[in-house]
């Protein structure tokens, strides 16, 4: 039996903790034709929540995520990931694992009773970065009981993981891989990441030995281990120097989620020809560039936002072959997510923070 209603939490509004609200009254949505209904079982925290919550995408912010201006961006009208404004209220989650409940219109009803996951990037047109959009962002998402997705961005999953081991995979792997990707990582080659014991650097990690890569992780001291555990096989703390620690020209491609300070460091002890890839800017989205670097070492900056179906498919797949560890740092009732949202900026944990409803 489905019901009327279902638990959810309404972003209001760009802004603090507040703008959170948690009902039990919202509309259980119904699929429109091509779409699925979810009973959502677990469904994870990530900085897009909390960047498009504080309307950190903005470009009147130019602060790290924890410092954001609250007052300057609820004012601003493109706090919407794409430079655009964002529409409220929304349902976030951007990752989502559950089971189907209903289908809409040309669906077969044998697929009710499947258990998903689900690709957060709503496509138009494969191959087109044009009119992209997210669960979660552009449609309502996870943060609920039930959400509707498009049955292409349904994946049937079999595995023995639980719901909310499932729900940690898809936006931080999904990065990861997509990252990797884009920076054409191969056997052999030593891959720098930062920000390693958040979601997408564990992910990243595991996935870039997956390659047969050296993999270098920058994070705290207190978290080398766990990373360590996951396939580093170098740790650089956090705020340590990056070329005293490693060697100018020493490593072949840079995977940067934290931005800030440390990027001129970063491009230093990439090799000639080095690869720089970005999908993250926790620590300051406004960085110095030296063109000099950039150009007469033969760098490639990579900005990687949009995975293709090829790499989520390729993520389910490691996922059934069970070559995937899932990091869960914290899990919290869906009513707690203020809670979680404060404990996923604190950092303490070592991966990812999941929300069941």
């Amino acid at each position: 039996m489905i019901p009327r209603t279902m638990k959810a939490v309404l972003l209001r509004g760009h802004g603090g903790l507040e703008q959170l609200e948690y009902r039990d009254d919202v509309p259980v949505p119904t699929p429109a034709a091509g779409e699925v209904l979810v009973k959502v079982g677990a469904a994870a925290v990530n900085n897009t929540d909390i960047n498009t919550r504080i309307g950190w995408y903005s470009k009147s912010v130019a602060t790290a995520t924890a410092d954001a201006v609250v007052q300057a961006a609820s004012e601003a009208t493109d706090g919407g990931w794409a430079g655009n404004p964002f529409v409220f209220p929304r349902i976030q989650g951007t990752d989502v694992s559950g089971r189907i409940v209903a289908v809409g219109a040309g669906i077969a009803a044998e697929r009710i009773g499947e258990r998903v996951l689900v690709d957060p990037v709503l496509r138009p047109a494969v191959g087109s970065l044009e009119n992209v959009g997210y669960v979660g962002l552009e449609r309502d998402g996870g943060f609920a009981e039930f959400a509707t997705v498009p049955a292409s961005n349904a994946s049937s999953i079999e595995s023995a993981l639980t719901d909310v081991e499932l729900a940690s995979f898809p936006c931080a792997y999904g990065t990861a891989e997509n990252l990797l990707t884009r920076a054409n990582v191969v056997q052999g080659e030593t891959v720098l990441v930062t920000g390693a014991s958040g979601g997408v650097g564990t992910a990243v990690v595991q996935l870039a030995r997956l390659r047969g890569a050296r993999v270098i992780a920058v994070t705290k001291r207190h978290k080398a281990r766990d990373v360590l555990a996951l396939g580093a096989q170098k740790i650089v703390e956090r705020g340590e120097k990056l070329v005293p620690a490693l060697g100018r020209d020493s490593v072949d491609v840079v995977v940067d989620v934290v931005g800030g300070d440390a990027f001129t460091g970063l491009l230093d002890v990439l090799k000639r020809g080095g690869r720089y890839a970005v999908a993250g800017a926790i620590a300051g989205p406004v960085v110095q560039l030296d063109l000099r670097t950039l150009y007469l070492k033969d760098l490639n900056l990579l900005g990687c936002t949009v995975t293709t179906p090829a790499v989520f498919s390729r993520l389910v797949n490691l996922i059934r072959e069970g070559a995937l560890r899932p990091v869960i740092g914290a899990v919290y009732p869906l009513a707690d997510i203020a809670v979680a949202q404060s404990d996923f900026l604190g950092k303490a944990q070592t991966g990812k923070i999941v929300l069941v409803p």
